[in-house]
């Protein structure tokens, strides 16, 4: 019945196109020179006073003003019956209302001013997603999520921007879309001298120096800042590699390392080293072996005088510390400390042999067993007496 209605209320929904002038003005403007003032979809009032840190309009002087101290990080109004701060007045006014207001939630103690607020709000306790996608089956608190959700489906674009007629699905991607033409970066780091087009980026950014890792695997130990790095980690455990070349069998768990495999392919090598004439697929590869010419070992285990120059190295290295030996043979009992001691072993079971030898018809599990071999033919005696 949830799905019924939503799909009622989408049926009815008149969403007005959104465009952009172009105009790179960043001065605020007033009435009698807002031919260009951007529409707004839901009404059609004059918007004539610009923020020249986000683009955002207001219909008001006052409330450009309340709204610069967003920017600033000030927050000057406080609340007298809890801990919370404001940078504007308006938004302490708002949030006054949650000591109030007649209909109070027994699980967080705010309040709203009627029950329908209520009931959407208690979904966040609850997790009752009621309104579902009649598309690919998400589910959602809020009709208006279902209704932004329904566009990736309907491919309705309403705001465009003119300059290079590139039309999105929601307003708030017109915004930062807008910002990559002018070079807009509002949202600058105190602590660094980066900035980001979106606070959700300097937010993720904050954490290289506060160390923060929310993302948190939930079975192992590891942790991660971005939750994007914590979904490529899962596939360590569940196997899935959903990246697949189209000119060999090989797949990837990060379609970084599908781009880097590809180049195998083409022969591209764009990371060129400055010290010799080796290049390299990807930008890593590069870097670590610039330490051969650096001689940097940055990886030192903490439990002897050992170091490494490559991070693999030194995960692998701490497991002859703690005997560790993740990688098992689903077919006997035994277990390896290296991916690709198990992948060697795995050949006794499968009999397969791809070192072949070009001068006779032998061939070998292992490419050690096929050099070996090789001395056979050539008469090479390397060890001395």
């Amino acid at each position: 019945m949830c799905a019924l209605a939503a799909t009622v209320l989408l049926s009815e929904l008149f969403v007005c196109c959104v465009y952009y002038s172009g105009e790179s003005c960043f001065e605020v403007k007033i009435e009698d020179n807002s031919n260009d003032i951007i529409e707004h979809p839901h009404d059609d009032k004059p918007r004539p006073y610009l923020c020249t840190v986000c683009d955002k309009r207001f219909t008001r002087k006052d409330s450009l003003n309340d709204h610069k101290q967003i920017h600033a990080g000030e927050k000057l109004y406080s609340c007298t019956q809890c801990e919370r701060c404001f940078t504007t007045q308006r938004q302490l006014r708002g949030h006054l209302p949650i000591h109030s207001q007649k209909y109070k939630c027994m699980e967080c103690g705010k309040c709203f001013s009627s029950n329908r607020e209520l009931t959407v709000h208690r979904r966040s306790h609850s997790g009752e997603k009621p309104f579902e996608c009649t598309v690919c089956s998400k589910r959602f608190t809020t009709v208006r999520h279902l209704v932004v959700h329904s566009r990736i489906h309907s491919g309705e674009k309403s705001y465009k921007y003119r300059r290079c007629d590139t039309a999105f699905s929601q307003s708030g991607e017109l915004n930062t879309h807008v910002r990559i033409h002018m070079g807009h970066k509002p949202y600058k780091c105190h602590l660094c001298d980066k900035a980001f087009t979106e606070s959700g980026h300097l937010n993720t950014h904050m954490r290289v120096h506060t160390g923060e890792r929310p993302y948190k695997c939930h079975l192992c130990d590891k942790a991660f800042s971005v939750s994007g790095v914590l979904n490529s980690h899962m596939r360590i455990h569940t196997g899935d590699k959903p990246y697949k070349c189209h000119l060999c069998d090989k797949a990837f768990s990060v379609s970084s390392n599908l781009n880097s495999h590809m180049r195998v392919h083409t022969g591209d090598k764009p990371y060129k080293c400055h010290l010799c004439d080796k290049a390299f697929t990807g930008s890593g590869y590069r870097n670590i072996h610039m330490r051969e010419h650096t001689g940097d070992k940055p990886y030192k285990c903490h439990l002897c005088d050992k170091a490494f120059s490559v991070s693999g190295r030194l995960n692998t290295h701490i497991r002859v510390h703690t005997g560790d030996k993740p990688y098992k043979c689903h077919l006997c009992d035994k277990a390896f400390t290296e991916s690709q001691y198990l992948n060697t072993h795995m050949r006794v079971h499968t009999g397969e042999k791809p070192y072949k030898c070009h001068l006779c018809d032998k061939a070998f599990t292992e490419s050690g067993n096929l050099n070996r071999h090789r001395r056979v033919h050539t008469g090479d005696k390397p060890y001395k007496c």
